[in-house]
């Protein structure tokens, strides 16, 4: 009895249209483009020639659909969704915190999704002992978004340029501000210029704009348009290029000076520099890691960076208002991240037992504490780093010694033999979102 044949395969093209977008929307950009090349029908399919296509909207639904709205991003029909897909791919690394290289000032930055904005804002600790002295204020710095003609646009608040927390406090006004938390007055045009994935530059947009000759832009599509540049490099490359072109060198310069006197002094920006703190919350192999803030010795809201190097060792670092170096301080480390378990010696527990752990007089006392201690790490004090000669000169090695404590409830606190403190640390974001924050108060 001869066998029936076989049901034919089914290939692509027999599935529903919509369902062929949406296994499409996984691939890449150069990835549909080499797809779209196979046949005329993919290619109209794919969209080639409509920047509008319903796989470009695919493509961005499926990346950023979750984070924010993107037909509020397109609403000019000059913004299409191949060009937001562009911006948005450039753009979505700055999410999170970033770190502010020099200059004082504050020194941390937030970047989160607004419903057609990316918003970044400067976070400081609050004054006055706001929230149980663990209030953080978050105000407006940048904002990135499409124009009404489908451009990029990159604008900064004229405080965030301000020297202390303190000066950036006077420049925010109390009214006039937008849902995005800025104000639609006196806000500056800037460039954001991409050093790979984990630096970006802040540069005065006025003399960016137009600092680019034809010259080099048409060199830059070139070697982009090679068998694929390496982005690190070209990112690099665009960001150099705009400064070295003999033939836009003395533009460039022109074009500055112009812009110095039409917008004045207070308007003209010098470069920031701003690199991402990629790891700022805990994970189970790493407790201790991430953003922290917590009330110092000196009776003020800090804020503390605790990093793993690839070794296992750990080191927590102050990141504070201040000069180069002394705005971002050591403050313990340890090679050893072994932690003393449960039950603790007596010795141990004596001496977490006869401490004072450290909070403002305006705080409830009986809020400071209420975590049991579930871990304890052995550390040293960072002074006999940043002084070498802090415990030789005492003449007891245990003046640098230190403990960790790590509470049950995912925070910890520490402090060291040379006094009788315990400083607890809070988390200052968790799950993306900051906590205590007191903008409203502000604005």
């Amino acid at each position: 009895m001869a066998s029936s044949p076989p049901d034919s395969e089914m290939s692509f093209s027999d599935f529903p249209e919509d369902v062929q977008i949406n296994i499409l929307s996984f691939l890449s950009p150069s990835e549909v483009s080499a797809f779209a090349c196979t046949s005329r029908r993919f290619a109209a399919l794919c969209g080639v020639s409509d920047p509008d296509s319903a796989l470009w909207l695919a493509m961005c639904e499926r990346r950023w659909g979750s984070c924010t709205s993107l037909r509020s991003w397109s609403s000019s029909p000059a913004a299409s969704f191949s060009r937001l897909y562009k911006e948005l791919d450039r753009w979505e690394s700055l999410i999170g915190f970033w770190r502010r290289i020099g200059r004082g000032g504050p020194h941390l930055v937030f970047f989160e999704w607004g419903p057609s904005y990316i918003a970044g804002s400067l976070i400081f600790p609050a004054p006055d002992a706001c929230g149980e002295g663990y209030g953080v204020l978050k105000l407006p710095f940048l904002w990135l978004g499409l124009s009404r003609c489908g451009e990029a646009i990159s604008l900064l608040h004229p405080g965030g340029c301000s020297d202390s927390s303190a000066d950036l406090l006077g420049t925010i006004p109390d009214s006039s501000v937008s849902p995005s938390g800025f104000s639609d007055r006196d806000l500056v045009p800037v460039s954001i210029n991409f050093m790979g994935c984990s630096h970006f530059v802040v540069e005065d947009g006025h003399c960016c704009a137009d600092g680019r000759t034809e010259e080099s832009t048409g060199f830059l599509e070139e070697i982009e348009a090679t068998s694929p540049p390496d982005r690190l490099m070209s990112e690099i490359y665009k960001h150099f290029a705009n400064r070295t072109s003999p033939s836009g060198d003395k533009a460039m310069r022109r074009q500055r000076k112009k812009e110095r006197g039409r917008f004045g002094r207070q308007h003209y920006l010098e470069p920031e520099h701003f690199v991402k703190i990629n790891n700022y919350y805990p994970t189970p192999d790493r407790p201790l890691q991430g953003l922290w803030k917590g009330i110092s010795e000196d009776m003020l809201l800090e804020f503390y960076l605790v990093s793993y190097d690839d070794i296992g060792g750990i080191t927590c670092r102050r990141v504070s208002e201040g000069e180069q170096f002394s705005g971002y301080s050591p403050v313990f480390w340890t090679s050893n991240t072994t932690f003393l378990e449960s039950p603790f010696s007596k010795e141990e527990q004596d001496l977490y037992g006869n401490r004072e752990h450290i909070h403002l007089v305006a705080s409830n006392p009986r809020n400071v504490v209420s975590a049991a201690v579930l871990r304890i790490l052995c550390i040293s004090s960072s002074y006999d780093l940043a002084i070498p000669s802090s415990s030789a000169s005492t003449g007891d090695s245990k003046n640098v010694e230190g403990r960790v404590w790590e509470y049950d409830d995912g925070t910890f606190g520490f402090g060291f033999f040379r006094n009788n403190y315990v400083v607890d640390l809070k988390h200052i974001a968790l799950s993306g979102s900051l906590l205590d924050t007191l903008m409203s108060n502000v604005l």
